[in-house]
């Protein structure tokens, strides 16, 4: 499938180029371990079948498409055609069978989603639409039939009307602190999801630059010529490193309300997938099938995903992950270590039988 070179909605098309194609792709190809587990203990929390069996009944699918149907553009030919040519493209790349509906809605904040309960609708912003060039705006399809293949979209849904009907949740038979429980754990999930559907929008795009480029805009806007990568990159790895705990607990904190990811933490987490063999592996053919998908125990999920977590937290620069690194590995003066993250403690003298803050003790590497 190929792009013509023409000018739509003052976006530029670039010539159309030969990319790869996964037949029969399974989404576990791509999927980040944090996202798989996440999504493994979601469904084991207290209450969240009966808040999913719930609105299965109340969201009609029909009603959700109508609602599309009626104040939105659905992408077809016709009407963003261009936008249109990326979808079938994506679903082709992807082995994707079925090509779901995609609508634009009128909203200037740039943003782009998946939801459905029984079949997927793929919805972006006009913010996003003018924000984006074509080889952006391809990555960012990708990435949303990304989440269409992994059967993202029914708790992306969820996590939707729970956030946006909070105040009218009264009918679900649980409390509200069970309901904030949910919706914290949908939001980890939907986090570490974004992930995973980035990779899907680099297998897509396979243009890692114009991935770089869109996630550079969603964080500063259209000003790209004042944008660098390498600088972009940057922030991401002062992020991790910078600060004591306290500002680790900060991080938390900031991310917990939030549905996604920091840029900076997105584009640092693809540019290092994108150079892994495991990538190199997928690029080259060599890729789990839908056909073996039935044969993957939610054990060897658990297995991968504490492999990914250990290496993880053991190359990490944030002081929380050195501290835990630290007490896995049965570190000396927990004690002391703790009170120096926390700031303020590294001149105070020495308590009854405590080493001294500058003893190689304390200043030796985890």
């Amino acid at each position: 499938m190929s792009d013509d070179g023409h000018q739509n909605n003052g976006h530029e098309h670039v010539p159309s180029r030969q990319r790869r194609r996964f037949p029969g792709i399974s989404s576990r190809a791509y999927e980040h371990p944090a996202d798989r587990s996440a999504l493994v203990a979601l469904r084991k929390l207290s209450g969240f079948d009966t808040v999913f069996k719930a609105l299965s009944g109340l969201l009609p699918e029909r009603s959700l498409r109508l609602l599309f149907l009626s104040d939105s553009v659905r992408v077809s030919d016709q009407q963003f055609a261009y936008l249109n040519d990326m979808l079938r493209d994506a679903c082709y790349i992807l082995d994707l069978e079925k090509v779901p509906p995609m609508y634009v809605t009128q909203d200037p904040q740039p943003n782009a989603m998946c939801i459905g309960l029984d079949e997927p609708i793929i919805v972006v912003t006009t913010g996003l639409v003018d924000l984006l060039d074509e080889e952006e705006m391809r990555a960012v399809v990708g990435h949303e039939v990304g989440h269409a293949l992994s059967g993202h979209s029914v708790y992306r849904t969820i996590l939707l009307f729970l956030t946006s009907l909070a105040l009218r949740v009264a009918w679900i038979p649980l409390g509200n602190l069970a309901i904030m429980a949910i919706v914290t754990a949908l939001r980890e999930w939907f986090r570490k999801s974004e992930l995973s559907a980035d990779r899907a929008g680099l297998l897509v795009g396979q243009d890692l630059r114009a991935s770089m480029r869109g996630l550079m805009k969603l964080a500063g806007g259209h000003h790209l010529h004042e944008m660098n990568v390498d600088a972009f990159l940057k922030q991401a790895e002062e992020y991790e490193a910078g600060g004591d705990l306290r500002d680790s607990v900060l991080k938390i904190l900031n991310a917990l309300p939030r549905s996604h990811p920091f840029t900076t933490v997105r584009a640092a987490e693809l540019k290092k997938w994108a150079e892994s063999r495991d990538y190199q592996r997928i690029m080259d053919g060599h890729y789990p099938r839908r056909t073996e998908d039935k044969d993957t125990s939610v054990t060897d999920s658990f297995r991968e995903s504490a492999a990914s977590y250990a290496t993880n937290v053991k190359s990490s620069k944030d002081p929380l992950m050195k501290l835990v690194s630290d007490i896995a590995g049965g570190a000396g003066d927990l004690g002391g270590r703790v009170r120096r993250g926390f700031g303020g403690f590294s001149n105070s003298a020495p308590r009854d039988g405590e080493p001294p803050t500058d003893t190689p003790r304390d200043n030796e590497e985890g």
